[in-house]
């Protein structure tokens, strides 16, 4: 089963490429839906956090007050490191799961959506990392626009945007780089729609090749194979990377 890991910043229209990939039909995880499972009223994730951040990050029902979690975890990086230390864990076990119930049922490719790709280093197991790319004002721009209703201050915005790794920093990790550099108040524009679709269509086009058939047959009936497969990706991946570096 291919990986293809999917990863930009936040508000860069990462969330519009995986809904594109899911109309036509691609497998995805998307690692921002499981965070949101794993710290859901009296979850050990979410009492891990109230004793690292205290029990204002709660709403009065019990549930998780996201923009107050938000102002404590991205206001140093200490408590960025905490959040993602917590979280982390409980995000992998399920996205791990769900990766083996796809692999089960045959599938061939599976896309792994994820802001942190490249600082958690999920991106050493993908066959193929792909990144959303804008610059950083329209980074700001698109997370007033989205979340300014909901409490959200510039000041918020901007601690939010330093305390991930920059877009220009990832860029070198990219086998494929969508630039969404369009207008903030167009939620899906025709020429991204066409840049993911060429991407999807190159991605049917290889897993018709009969190469790529046998191998994945191979990997997927016979279970060594396929462990042997991952670490030569790992490899490969690794030995690419330090020559773009």
């Amino acid at each position: 089963m291919i990986i293809v890991g999917l990863t930009g910043g936040i508000a860069s229209g990462k969330s519009t490429v995986s809904r594109i990939i899911r109309e036509h039909g691609i497998p995805l995880i998307d690692l921002d839906e499981i965070a949101r499972t794993v710290v859901r009223k009296n979850s050990p994730t979410l009492k891990r956090l109230v004793i690292e951040f205290g029990p204002t990050i709660l709403e009065a029902d019990g549930t998780l007050n996201r923009a107050a979690l938000g102002r404590l975890a991205f206001r140093k990086k200490e408590s960025t490191r905490a959040l993602n230390r917590i979280t982390h864990s409980a995000i992998r076990r399920v996205m791990a799961w769900r990766l083996l119930c796809l692999w089960l049922t045959g599938c061939k490719r599976v896309v792994v959506d994820t802001p942190l790709l490249i600082e958690a280093g999920l991106y050493k197991w993908c066959a193929e990392v792909v990144i959303v790319w804008c610059d950083d004002k329209q980074q700001l721009k698109r997370m007033l626009l989205r979340d300014q209703a909901k409490g959200l201050t510039m000041d918020d915005a901007k601690a939010r945007l330093n305390a991930q790794m920059p877009l220009a920093k990832k860029i070198p990790f990219a086998d494929v780089v969508i630039d969404n550099s369009i207008d903030a108040a167009e939620s899906s524009p025709p020429r991204l729609r066409a840049e993911v679709a060429r991407v999807i269509s190159r991605w049917r086009r290889e897993s018709r090749r009969p190469m790529f058939v046998l191998l994945w047959l191979l990997c997927w009936l016979v279970p060594p194979v396929g462990l042997l497969w991952g670490l030569f990706v790992t490899w490969l991946r690794a030995r690419k990377q330090a020559k773009r570096t």
